[in-house]
């Protein structure tokens, strides 16, 4: 647990499936208190009854209103910013509903966190966010360089990123859009079975976040190593997985959907930190340094290779059905 010993953790968006993951964690742990900030009583209410436990504190209250968000930062010593619209067609058809939540609602999180002497926080984004071509991604490429550019001036409050891709069987995933299929005995739906994505497991998102949280300094991104894995192989693995007989239906690639997903690109790649399991793409710089825009390059960075979920190492079917299993999905549908 490191640094986390007898603080307060705090976790917008903290009844979503990142969390829920992280109690599972850190519910044992040195953690003198647990803060859950969301706007979703029901869901809290299950999580108040799943724990029982006096560690946690829940508090209702929305990222868009930085007043609601006073209470439940003060005396936290760090914070897991979690709180997003995530789901691309939600994003596409209110676009400024994304722009309220991920965008408006950091710059929101992060001015309290500064005003309330917190002491570290971790901000949460996507590949999405890398070359987007959807309102989601736009706005967390936004809320990234929100959380840059306020970690230049933030005082003692430490602000570092994580930039995940596919968590599975997380909300709004394909896999559990399978697995519904599956039980359902509909035609599983792949919208390309070439087109490929990241794929990690939610244990292995909160040990990105915790390691960002140790290691990162001001402005920097973590970025998993992840394997990648086609829709056409996942669809695959959970037939051989349930033993089912159903067909697979490609229905072509959708709205606001990319091919293939980008993690890192050329220019961050050509600076980011090797450190084995993680990159690190470190800030561009610590003060308001225009010539870096405007007379200063970085020759290298037009021989170095973005990193994508079609270069990156491929899961085979085999490999995608024991992921499954680490995560739930044992073969026996309900």
């Amino acid at each position: 647990m490191g640094n986390f010993e007898n603080g307060k953790l705090l976790i917008t968006g903290g009844t979503g499936s990142f969390g829920k993951a992280v109690l599972e964690r850190f519910i044992s742990s040195p953690l003198t208190e647990i803060r859950i900030l969301s706007r979703d009583e029901e869901k809290q209410h299950h999580l108040r009854i799943k724990y029982n436990n006096p560690k946690l504190r829940f508090y209702i209250g929305d990222v868009r209103d930085p007043q609601s968000l006073v209470d439940a930062f003060t005396g936290v010593d760090y914070v897991f910013h979690a709180a997003a619209l995530k789901q691309v067609p939600s994003c596409e058809f209110f676009p400024m509903e994304a722009v309220k939540t991920n965008v408006l609602g950091t710059e929101n999180v992060l001015n309290v966190s500064i005003a309330q002497g917190v002491k570290k926080v971790v901000c949460l984004s996507t590949d999405k966010a890398v070359y987007p071509i959807n309102a989601m991604g736009m706005t967390k490429g936004i809320m990234e360089k929100i959380m840059v550019a306020k970690s230049r001036n933030s005082g003692k409050t430490e602000i570092v990123g994580t930039r995940y891709g596919n968590v599975m069987s997380s909300r709004g995933s394909v896999i559990p859009l399978f697995y519904d299929q599956i039980n359902q005995n509909k035609p599983l739906s792949v919208t390309d079975p070439t087109m490929t994505r990241f794929m990690m497991t939610l244990p292995e998102a909160v040990d990105l976040v915790l390691y960002a949280f140790q290691h990162g300094k001001g402005g920097d991104i973590f970025v998993q190593k992840a394997p990648a894995a086609t829709v056409g192989d996942v669809a695959l693995a959970m037939k051989e997985l349930y033993q089912y007989q159903g067909d697979i239906r490609v229905i072509g690639i959708r709205n606001g959907e990319k091919m293939h997903e980008t993690l890192l690109t050329r220019e961050e790649m050509a600076v980011a930190i090797d450190t084995e399991r993680y990159y690190q793409i470190p800030a561009p710089h610590n003060t308001l340094n225009y010539n870096q825009f405007l007379s200063e390059g970085v020759p290298q960075r037009m021989q170095v290779q973005e990193y994508n979920s079609e270069n990156t190492q491929r899961l085979s079917v085999s490999e995608i059905m024991d992921s499954l299993k680490s995560i739930g999905y044992q073969g026996s549908s309900k």
